[in-house]
């Protein structure tokens, strides 16, 4: 491996090689092999590899490296060098103070995906406020029941439950189950269910429900987009998914959004280990909103308040798509910590 200057970088061990002096040779092997946060990525493969938080790493920095450990240190460093994201690595992100679980096959959650669920949490507070219940961390006591499973029928405007009109949401396009957990975390009395065209997504969905303690409030369907929760329509043969005809109140996506031309220009780490299926988004990036919006009317109901993330230079689009549609009267856009239009919301009063 050679370094930007040319300059050949090996990892090798020696006896008596410290903590810092492991983290410090792996960041050179991972700068030299073009990773970004090469010091922050060694820390954290040591960090998973020892079991230890960062505080105590730092604490321990003078301690000897464990020889017994080298080859899987090594080998997890090779792996990062190779362009193999961190968290499949290590097997988790954190994502809005929890941490996910991931592997290959499944969408890494993104920080700026957390202002999304920000986003619905209080533009759901505006039009439910009665549901607000129990609200940051996560939910007491393992999996709920009982009254805190919202109605199956979801009568009228939204379900009724203890007195208390709750939102009834969907996730569409879930991967890890990052938002419709957390949403389900954030605020116990909803009821929420959520879907994904690809079953190793949802297997590791379920393990992220059940790891948080929200297994039992949050429902999960194989399905492409809006396809699981629509009615059945008489003469079309079959029988119907357990969430058909489903009455929504919410529906929050953060669906395939790249551009197919774009994808083989992405960042290797994305481009050659996260799956494609959660990333092509069509000829324009669209097409998920597009055909979200054509699926709509099947629904039983239409949700009141929709919320899409989405790439960069889609926002102004896909707000004109909300508003050309014509069933919300406040469409809102929400930039990300880098100032990129990245979320749109779109809110009805009734």
């Amino acid at each position: 491996m050679m370094n930007e200057k040319g300059n050949a970088i090996a990892l090798s061990h020696h006896p008596g090689m410290t903590l810092r002096e492991a983290c410090l040779q792996a960041s050179s092997f991972l700068s030299g092999a073009g990773v970004d946060e090469a010091r922050a990525n060694a820390e954290l493969l040591l960090m998973h590899l020892l079991g230890m938080e960062r505080a105590a790493l730092i604490r321990d920095w003078g301690e000897l490296l464990p020889i017994d450990i080298w080859e899987q240190w090594t080998e997890r460093v090779r792996r990062r060098a190779a362009g193999e994201p961190v968290q499949y690595i290590i097997g988790e992100q954190w994502f809005y103070g929890l941490p996910f679980t991931v592997r290959p096959g499944v969408l890494i959650p993104r920080p700026e995906t957390e202002l999304l669920v920000e986003a619905v949490l209080a533009a759901a507070d505006e039009l439910w406020p009665e549901a607000r219940g129990a609200q940051a961390g996560r939910a007491a006591g393992g999996e709920a029941g009982g009254d805190e499973a919202a109605s199956q029928d979801g009568a009228g405007p939204a379900a009724v439950q203890q007195g208390r009109v709750v939102p009834t949401v969907i996730d569409v396009g879930t991967g890890s189950g990052a938002i419709a957990v957390t949403l389900a975390a954030q605020r116990h009395a909803w009821r929420v269910c959520a879907s994904d065209l690809s079953e190793d997504a949802l297997e590791v969905a379920r393990t992220n429900a059940a790891r948080h303690g929200v297994g039992g409030r949050v429902q999960f369907v194989r399905g492409d987009l809006l396809g699981p929760f629509v009615q059945q329509r008489p003469g079309s043969g079959g029988s119907p998914g357990e969430l058909a005809g489903l009455r929504a109140d919410v529906l929050v996506s953060n669906p395939p959004y790249i551009p197919a031309g774009d994808l083989p220009h992405l960042q290797r780490e994305v481009r050659d280990y996260e799956p494609r299926l959660a990333l092509d988004g069509g000829a324009d990036g669209l097409d998920p909103y597009r055909r979200m919006l054509a699926q709509l009317p099947e629904l039983a109901r239409l949700p009141r308040l929709v919320a899409f993330e989405l790439g960069m230079g889609q926002a102004q689009q896909v707000a004109q798509l909300l508003r050309d549609y014509g069933a919300w009267e406040d469409i809102r856009i929400i930039t990300d910590y880098g100032g990129i239009e990245r979320h749109v919301i779109a809110l009805s009063a009734k």
